[in-house]
């Protein structure tokens, strides 16, 4: 079997979405520094605990356009990212509505024990 980068890897492996995760952040609702506090809340929670798949769901945006919470999350996890504390980041299908589902790394092997 051949090995892929994981950019191609994960364009083979199709979009993954809420129903795939293991659990859902439902963010629907919440105002800015509501939704930017559960987020923190749950990646800091993720890095003592193995780790898991969420989808986490926003709020389309409003009629006649707006501001969403899309950027401001997806900056959020981005940088969860870069301290390796999420394995792998993508937005939802479209028929899952706007978010992203997240592969959080977990607590490291050498730690667990």
């Amino acid at each position: 079997m051949p090995h892929f980068e994981d950019f191609y890897a994960n364009k083979l492996r199709g979009s993954l979405g809420v129903t795939d995760a293991e659990s859902v952040l439902d963010l629907r609702g919440a105002n800015r520094p509501t939704a930017e506090a559960s987020l923190t809340d749950m990646l800091e929670r993720s890095r003592f605990a193995k780790g898991k798949t969420v989808a986490i769901r926003l709020d389309p945006p409003p009629e006649g356009g707006g501001e969403t919470l899309f950027q401001p999350i997806g900056r959020q996890l981005l940088d969860a990212k870069r301290r390796g504390w999420i394995e792998r980041l993508q937005t939802l299908p479209a028929g899952d509505g706007l978010g992203f589902y997240v592969a959080l790394a977990g607590k490291p092997d050498r730690e667990r024990d």
